[in-house]
């Protein structure tokens, strides 16, 4: 880190007579040391202004997650010759994340760009949609807060940087740079205003350590469910050491070890080794500090990943699985933390007897009475509850293939970039009341095993013999896409790309139910950004 030197700022958290940072809480000591690089590396261009709300021209007019921070310095290094050495960047990225960050309500419903969940479709207003989405998702604009002025300098800098953009799809014929710049800037400043309530009050709020024992559950394509106990040791503020102890669903053992940075007082960013995995854990906290969700994906593959909840008070956070048909006997896990005390599963559902426990999870074996009423229980351990946990059900009636759009990429074959995967899981239902399934009442049961294939989605997929190039599906859902072309064999020697239809098909006792989804094998993606 560079020497703090003697500025309005470090003046002020130094005060008269001290030249150190010794006698600085770590908080200050990180604000002076944020503020200190912005002046030594980024003042070349951005005004210093002496104003203490707002010392550094467009800078101070963002907000932005610790991901966006990371892009904005990354191009100023690229594209403007910054010169920002690594700690440095890695320090500055900490700063402008916990004091010009998003609140956990300004992230609701837009986290799954920052925790790459692949194939979600987007829906944004359609001048936004028309006139930004047509490049970047919805999210990376959602996910920055800027004054309107700052918004119309975004504006300007796309023409600057990217002149052609008004002659893209969707762009000839029309006023792009004037409905860009009159319309929808405004629009950006009202709806992503720079000032909020949300900020304000995330600001004030005391934020909690994050350290201590936590039970975690989640999915992993690769290998299923799985649970973990999850030992995480404070090393530095926001900074900590965690390791993962646990097991999958079929048995097998899972540990792991790594470090975690926590962003903007919630922003939970951690790089795992799991069974010799490398990982990322992409995670919020709750405002109590005592519940992480999001995702943990492969860093080198960060479509292979799924879900993870992590909790330190009393809480169940899985069941698995989540559904039983009346007069059906079967073992069901609940997972969770310091689940102490007997199991009721509600009415018409019993418990027959406990086959394995411990605090964090335990297995029973229950059986539903033939009579039971179809619909959701809630599902209790001691004193804590998970409402509508548990399905009973009569009958499948439908199964839904998540995701219901996605997108596989060629790749390896002696290139540089490697095959993108997708994968899938199949939900079922049984009707409501009204004994129709596809309607608003019926009563998700949640995910079951399946068998996979493919077909070609179309006449066209079906006349190039795309099924044949274009990839595999394996037992567990996993498609692996072709080879990267060209490939002589095909017509005009195309890549090995397809449009086909995943097909999943579950069992439930005589009756086999089907569906299908559509999956497009496409080219590789050569541009990897950390918000797309």
């Amino acid at each position: 880190m560079l020497p703090l030197k003697k500025n309005k700022i470090t003046r002020a958290l130094l005060g008269a007579g001290a030249l150190t940072l010794m006698s600085l809480s770590p908080a200050q000591a990180q604000d002076a040391d944020g503020a200190s690089i912005i002046r030594e590396r980024c003042t070349a261009c951005h005004i210093d202004s002496g104003d203490a709300d707002k010392p550094f021209s467009r800078i101070s007019e963002q907000r932005k997650t610790p991901e966006g921070w990371m892009m904005t310095i990354s191009r100023m290094q690229k594209l403007r010759g910054a010169v920002i050495p690594a700690d440095e960047k890695r320090a500055l990225v900490k700063y402008l994340a916990d004091n010009q960050g998003l609140a956990p309500a300004e992230t609701e419903g837009l986290r799954y760009v920052l925790e790459k969940e692949p194939n979600v479709l987007e829906s944004f207003d359609p001048l936004i949609q028309e006139t930004c989405v047509r490049c970047h998702s919805g999210a990376r604009i959602a996910l920055q807060r800027r004054t309107e002025e700052e918004w119309k300098w975004l504006v300007h800098f796309h023409m600057g940087q990217q002149p052609t953009a008004e002659l893209h799809a969707g762009a000839r014929d029309r006023d792009w740079f004037g409905i860009a710049l009159n319309q929808v800037a405004p629009k950006l400043g009202q709806d992503y205003a720079l000032n909020t309530q949300q900020w304000s009050q995330w600001q004030a709020a005391t934020k909690q350590p994050l350290n201590g024992s936590w039970a975690m559950s989640g999915f992993l394509p690769q290998k299923g469910n799985f649970n973990a106990d999850v030992v995480v040791t404070q090393t530095d503020k926001d900074h900590y050491e965690l390791t993962l102890n646990g097991q999958y669903e079929d048995g097998s053992k899972l540990s792991g070890s790594g470090k975690a940075v926590v962003y903007t007082g919630y922003e939970w960013r951690a790089s795992v080794t799991v069974d010799g995995v490398k990982m990322r854990q992409v995670l919020a906290a709750s405002a109590d500090g005592k519940t992480l969700t999001g995702r943990m994906f492969e860093r080198d593959a960060d479509v292979m990943g799924g879900p993870v909840t992590a909790v330190k008070a009393n809480a169940i956070t899985k069941i698995s699985p989540s559904y039983i048909k009346q007069g059906e006997r079967k073992l069901i896990t609940i997972s969770g933390n310091q689940l102490k005390g007997s199991v009721a599963l509600g009415s018409g559902v019993k418990v027959i007897r406990v086959e394995s426990r411990d605090n964090n999870h335990l297995t029973v074996l229950v059986e539903a009475s033939r009579s039971a009423a179809v619909g959701s229980r809630n599902v209790q351990v001691g004193k804590t509850s998970s409402k509508a946990a548990l399905a009973v059900y009569d009958q499948l009636a439908r199964v839904e293939i998540t995701p219901v759009e996605s997108i596989a990429r060629v790749g390896g074959g002696g290139g540089l970039i490697p095959k993108q995967k997708s994968w899938y899981r199949a939900v079922g239902y049984a009707a409501g009341q009204d004994g129709k399934p596809g309607t608003a009442d019926d009563l998700r049961l949640g995910y079951m095993p399946a068998t996979w294939s493919l077909k070609p989605f179309d006449e066209i997929a079906e006349h190039d013999d795309d099924i044949r190039y274009a990839g595999t599906i394996d037992s567990r859902g996993i498609f692996t896409p072709g080879d990267a072309g060209p490939n002589p064999d095909r017509k005009m020697s195309t890549n090995n790309v397809g449009n086909l239809a995943v097909v999943g098909t579950v069992q439930d006792g005589q009756q086999t139910v089907s569906a299908q989804t559509h999956l497009l094998v496409t080219v590789q993606k050569f541009v990897q950004a950390l918000i797309d």
